[in-house]
């Protein structure tokens, strides 16, 4: 509908408003509407019969051939538009190209237009017959003429005039359509959820590979920790043993000095004179007699550091906690601020209590340290932390400064992490280290490794690796060590948990 509209619209624009008739030649006058050259010129020539016209005294011919003539007076005349009434002089007529390739345009659409309704004509005319075919068989399906209907193979078949049958067949089209419509809205609909769900699965795919990635760097981080843990364990034991073996050499070799030296007496003895020979004889030989070989401490060599990597691949929180021992919290170290539970595994922020000064207890920080000590092997032990927003996790040598202030770092004997609103999670090292943590550890895990001197943390619920401090030596034992802050209280699971 809108392109039959244009097309009537633009047939307007090309219309010589003289004529009424598509422009021929068209010519534009100054006030920029144009018509047909053969119209304007006879608008513009001589008409003694109308006033109007009375000043148009030049013939189309006199134009024709003034057209490009210096100018006169007669192309000073002036006329007006037949349209807008605008004043315009002969001089201003000018061809109209575009508008003259236009008209050309849609001549030629028309007649390809009529060209189109002939065939059109032609199709609907029955080829055997050559009438005009105005019927349909209902057997066939099939338009007829009235010939084909009496005399040939369509005699006797259901006919029916065409303009009767289409609006039956019509709905029927159109009924086709709408199922079709639906079909088509059905697979565009069945589209945009294929679409959706690659998206989807896209997503998903995104995620499972970020979680794959992330275990599998975890892993890595956890068994560089563990190889590390191992070989220094190892060098240890090398060392250990060298030692051993060092002492027993240089025992050894003293020994073979004495044996030496008793056995150029008795040689002096043997070469010298009778005399000298039986002089002290027997001391001599008692003194030989009594030499005895002290054997050194017999050694097994064999190592005792082994490492199962197929275990820790396959498990690495089964692992941590294969080395998990129970902890609970020791009150007598409690800042005055902190409410321990019944059974002393919860420790709470409130108000301060009055609490009887000792050398055990922080007054500084709101700190408390956890019953048991460690003095050698690998210890582990979790805290739950919860959704708390801030807390310090982890160990702390017994000797530590509890009554003044003092900066927590492993040079002032504490090995642990911390995460507070200003500077989020950090290792309390010196400088402090940030951590870049994938998940927020509701759990966090201390791995300690009083042989090796590690202090590793985890996340207990993934099994992540957080942080490794630097190897140290540990000149005391150590104690879990935690800081609570407000509405942020911390729990310490049994081991049944």
């Amino acid at each position: 509908m809108a392109s039959a509209s244009a097309s009537k619209k633009m047939r307007e624009e090309v219309t010589c408003s003289i004529c009424l008739n598509l422009m021929a030649e068209p010519v534009s006058i100054s006030c920029g509407h144009s018509y047909c050259q053969a119209c304007l010129l006879d608008f513009m020539g001589p008409s003694l019969s109308s006033p109007r016209y009375q000043q148009n005294t030049y013939s189309s011919s006199r134009y024709q051939q003034n057209t490009y003539s210096p100018r006169s007076q007669q192309d000073t005349q002036t006329f007006s538009c037949p349209q807008c009434g605008t004043p315009f002089q002969r001089d201003s007529l000018r061809p109209n190209r575009q508008l003259g390739s236009l008209i050309a345009a849609l001549r030629q659409q028309k007649l390809e237009q009529l060209e189109r309704e002939q065939q059109q004509q032609l199709e609907l005319s029955c080829q055997e017959h050559g009438e005009r075919l105005h019927l349909f068989c209902e057997d066939e399906g099939q338009l007829i003429c009235w010939r084909c209907e009496r005399e040939g193979r369509h005699k006797g078949h259901n006919t029916a005039l065409m303009e009767d049958v289409s609006p039956g067949y019509r709905e029927k089209l159109q009924e086709a359509v709408r199922k079709l419509r639906q079909l088509e809205e059905e697979c565009t609909n069945q589209k945009a959820f294929t679409a959706k769900q690659m998206a989807q699965w896209k997503e998903k795919v995104e995620a499972q590979r970020q979680k794959i990635q992330a275990e599998f760097q975890n892993l890595r981080s956890f068994l560089r920790e563990e190889e590390r843990s191992y070989l220094w364990r190892l060098e240890s034991e090398e060392q250990r043993t060298l030692q051993r073996l060092r002492d027993s050499e240089a025992d050894l070799g003293q020994q073979s000095r004495k044996l030496q030296s008793h056995i150029r007496e008795l040689e002096e003895r043997c070469q010298g004179s009778a005399q000298k020979l039986l002089q002290d004889v027997k001391g001599a030989l008692s003194r030989s007699q009594a030499v005895r070989l002290e054997t050194p401490e017999a050694l097994v060599l064999e190592i005792e550091t082994e490492c199962e990597v197929p275990e820790l691949y396959f498990d690495l929180r089964k692992h941590l906690r294969s080395h998990q021992v129970g902890v609970t919290l020791d009150p007598e170290t409690a800042h005055p601020e902190l409410i321990l539970s019944q059974d002393q595994r919860q420790v709470t922020r409130g108000p301060q209590r009055e609490a009887a000064l000792s050398p055990q207890r922080f007054m500084a920080s709101p700190c408390i340290l956890g019953r048991q000590s460690f003095a050698s092997g690998r210890r582990y032990f979790e805290v739950d932390v919860g959704e708390g927003t801030g807390w310090d996790v982890g160990v702390c040598l017994e000797s530590v400064q509890r009554l003044g202030g003092t900066t927590q770092r492993p040079e002032t004997g504490f090995w642990a992490l911390r995460l507070c609103a200003q500077d989020g999670y950090v290792a309390l090292t010196w400088p402090r280290t940030p951590l870049r943590l994938q998940e927020r550890p509701l759990l966090v895990g201390v791995l300690l490794d009083c042989e090796v001197g590690l202090v590793s943390f985890y996340s207990g619920t993934s099994g992540s690796h957080m942080f490794t401090f630097p190897r140290a030596s540990f000149p005391d034992v150590l104690r879990p060590y935690l800081q609570v802050y407000p509405y942020s209280p911390l729990f310490l699971p049994s081991l049944d948990e």
